[in-house]
């Protein structure tokens, strides 16, 4: 019999966050210096030896991604390209998202909720290379998913 195996919650939520960063309206911001452009200090193009030391030990280390569970209520994935450099950072706030950052000081303003509750938002800096989003899903305890990823 052949085992097959289910992907992990902060993985498929990653994968969420990624295709919805892939939506067609997005902004573009040509400001120099976007409002939220780390995570604790890691940032887009940062060696992947600077990111741990930044982070610490990973929950699960790798070679093209690190995964943290910060908490019960926050987990972190970092991607790293070939170079070996942060390529993206996708955090993701559990349980209604409670200690996440607000869109406005993500984005310098909200983002418009839809009726279900659920939003996004995507603006892309190509000055500073990368783009970031911002995603609520809708219900009583929403995920938020804050993202930061190299423009390609």
């Amino acid at each position: 019999m052949q085992h097959v195996s289910q992907p992990s919650l902060p993985r498929v939520f990653t994968a969420l966050a990624l295709c919805l960063a892939a939506l067609p309206a997005a902004a573009q911001n040509d400001e120099a210096k976007p409002a939220y452009s780390d995570y604790k200090g890691v940032t887009v193009g940062m060696t992947a030896e600077a990111a741990r030391a930044k982070l610490g030990d990973p929950t699960d280390k790798g070679d093209t991604q690190d995964f943290y569970s910060v908490n019960d209520k926050q987990t972190v994935q970092v991607y790293y390209g070939p170079d070996k450099k942060v390529s993206a950072v996708v955090v993701t706030y559990l349980n209604g998202g409670a200690s996440a950052p607000n869109p406005k000081s993500i984005f310098g303003s909200d983002v418009e909720a839809k009726p279900d509750g659920s939003a996004h938002r995507l603006e892309r800096y190509p000055k500073a290379g990368f783009w970031v989003s911002y995603s609520r899903t809708a219900g009583d305890s929403p995920l938020i998913i804050i993202t930061l990823s190299k423009i390609q």
